[in-house]
Formats: structure tokens, sequence, C-alpha cells
């Protein structure tokens, strides 16, 4: 009876623990903003493409600017043995329907403090079983 019980409350604690855990890793489409800002956080911080692959939309995306963007970084980074890091201004939305425009300011920041540079960009966004980014474009 005891080691029965015991192994229910194991079970219970193994569906709560992947319960939290699904929650917790699950892929915030809900708002434009967050998924550029989750977008942006894997593309040009963390340089991983499969993630940002999760926030992009499902076909016909224009991602040319920001690859050549981060391939400036990269190669400044090895050009001048310099760490450059990548930070963003507050997220500006403005949407119509199934689509719409995020906005924001990029920052790139040597690590030696060296130099700043600020640009503005605008990410395309549609709603496809939840918003995901479909284009980036450099404005000034």
């Amino acid at each position: 009876m005891m080691s029965g019980t015991l192994v229910l409350l194991c079970l219970g604690g193994v569906g709560v623990a992947v319960s939290l855990y699904d929650g917790a890793t699950e892929i915030k489409r809900t708002s434009p903003d967050a998924v550029v800002d989750n977008f942006l956080g894997a593309y040009l911080v963390d340089r991983d493409d499969k993630e940002a692959s999760l926030y992009e939309c499902k076909a016909g995306g224009d991602f040319e600017a920001i690859e050549a963007y981060r391939a400036d970084i990269l190669t400044r980074e090895k050009d001048f043995s310099v760490g450059i890091r990548v930070s963003w201004s507050s997220l500006t939305v403005s949407t119509q329907g199934e689509s719409g425009t995020v906005g924001t300011n990029l920052v790139k920041t040597a690590t030696d403090q060296s130099g700043r540079v600020s640009n503005t960009w605008e990410f395309r966004v549609v709603n496809q079983d939840g918003w995901r980014v479909c284009g980036a474009m450099q404005i000034s």
C-alpha cells in the first residue's frame, strides 16, 4: 500500500514538472512585439538560426537586410578583435488585421566601449497561427 502511494506521488510530481517545463519553454507568439523581441534575441544576441526560425513566417520571408547586418557584426568582430553586443529600444507596434510592423532602434556596442551605432529598423509581422516575423528593413 505504501509503495503504491509513493509511486502515485512520483508520477504526479513528474506530471507537474513536465507541465511547468512545457509552460516555461512554450514559444510565445501572442503579440507582434514579443515575437520580434524573441526573434532579435535568438538571431542577433544568441546567433542561433534554429531558434530564430521558430519566430519566422512559414514562407516568403525577406531577411536579407538583417542577415547582412549580422554578417557585418561578425566581420567587424573578427577584423578588430572585439565583441559587439546588440540591444534594442522599446518596440513600436502597428497592426491592421493579420499583418503589421514593429519598429525599433538596434544598437551595436563594442565590448571595449570604443563605439556605439544605432539604426532604426522595421520588422514586418503576420499572424499565422500566432504572430511571426516575415521581414526586416533598415530605415536609417
